[in-house]
């Protein structure tokens, strides 16, 4: 009777390809950390951007909220507002 040696023949080549496929998973945990750094990066410069102008487009005539404009940055995002 085999005592089974089909799923732990080797514990050191296991603990080897265990060990292999963790940093392969660490490196593209990393590459996604940096991918959604970027988009963050670009989402606060295009929200930047839409607020300056908005603020060049409200002057005295034009101090009335625009519908649709809460002033949300977008989600998990903070509007700032600069007058």
């Amino acid at each position: 009777m085999l005592r089974g040696t089909d799923r732990h023949a080797d514990p050191v080549a296991a603990t080897a390809s265990l060990a292999a496929e963790a940093a392969l998973l660490e490196g593209r945990l990393r590459q996604l950390r940096e991918a959604i750094h970027t988009v963050d990066a670009r989402i606060e410069s295009i929200s930047e951007t839409l607020r300056k102008l908005r603020h060049t487009g409200s002057g005295p005539d034009h101090g009335e909220s625009r519908s649709g404009d809460s002033g949300d940055a977008g989600p998990g995002h903070t509007a700032t507002r600069h007058h």
